[in-house]
C-alpha cells in the first residue's frame, strides 16, 4: 500500500490543545483556517527570517496566527485583517488561551482594502494572504510596498480547493488566484518565487 506522504507531512507537528480549540471554534463559525501543515510551515518561516513585524490577512479563529507568533521573535508584533468581527472575537480568545500578551499583536476588523492602504511602507518582514481573492491583485500591490528587501509573500491556500492547476476550473476565485500566481511568477525583477505542496499550496515570493 502506498503511503499518503501529503497527510504524513500535514500531521508531522500536531497541534496542542489550544490550537485544536481554536480550530474547533472556527468550525463553528465558519472560517478559513490554515492546515496544521501550514501552521507549522509559517512558524518555521517566521522563525527563519526573524519576523518582527508581520501582517495576516484573513484572521479567521486564529490558528494561523497562533503558529505565526510562536515562530516570531519574543519582540515582535503581528498585525491580524479580517472583514469578520466574529473572527477577531474568538481570535482574542484564543490569544488569550495562549497566554500571548496583548502588546503583541493588533486584530483589526475592517475590510482589507481599506487597512492595507494605511500600513507603513517597507515596514514589515512577511505578510501572509489568506482570504477571498477578490481584492488578491490589490493585495499583492500593497504587499510589495509594506515589505522590506528580502520580506516574504505568502499566498495561502494557493491552490483554491485544488481547482487553480485545473486550466477547465473557470470560476472568478480560481482564475483570482491563477492570475496572481502568473504576474508573481513574471516579475523575476520584483519577486523570487517558488510554490510549494503543503496544505492547498503555498506560493512565496521574496521581495528582492
Amino acid at each position: 500500500m502506498k503511503i499518503d506522504v501529503h497527510s504524513y507531512a500535514e500531521g508531522f507537528i500536531a497541534e496542542d490543545d489550544v490550537l485544536l480549540a481554536a480550530r474547533a471554534r472556527g468550525v463553528e463559525v465558519g472560517a478559513r483556517d490554515t492546515s496544521s501543515g501550514t501552521g507549522a510551515y509559517l512558524r518555521f518561516l517566521a522563525h527563519l527570517i526573524s519576523a518582527q513585524a508581520v501582517v495576516e490577512v484573513g484572521t479567521g479563529s486564529g490558528v494561523g496566527s497562533l503558529w505565526l507568533l510562536r515562530g516570531m521573535i519574543e519582540s515582535g508584533t503581528l498585525t491580524s485583517i479580517d472583514d469578520e468581527v466574529e473572527h477577531a472575537r474568538i481570535a482574542r480568545i484564543a490569544f488569550t488561551e495562549a497566554d500571548i500578551s496583548p502588546q503583541r499583536y493588533r486584530l483589526i476588523a475592517n475590510p482589507v482594502m481599506d487597512v492595507m492602504s494605511k500600513l507603513t511602507d517597507r515596514a514589515y518582514d512577511l505578510v501572509v494572504l489568506r482570504h477571498d481573492p477578490e481584492d488578491l491583485g490589490f493585495s499583492v500591490d500593497h504587499a510589495h510596498r509594506m515589505l522590506r528587501t528580502g520580506g516574504v509573500l505568502v499566498i495561502d491556500s494557493f491552490f483554491g480547493d485544488g481547482k487553480v492547476p485545473d486550466p477547465a476550473q473557470r470560476d472568478s476565485r480560481t482564475i483570482a488566484l491563477r492570475e496572481a500566481g502568473k504576474t508573481i511568477r513574471a516579475a523575476t525583477g520584483t519577486w523570487i518565487t517558488s510554490l510549494i505542496d503543503v496544505g492547498d499550496g503555498l506560493l512565496l515570493a521574496t521581495k528582492r
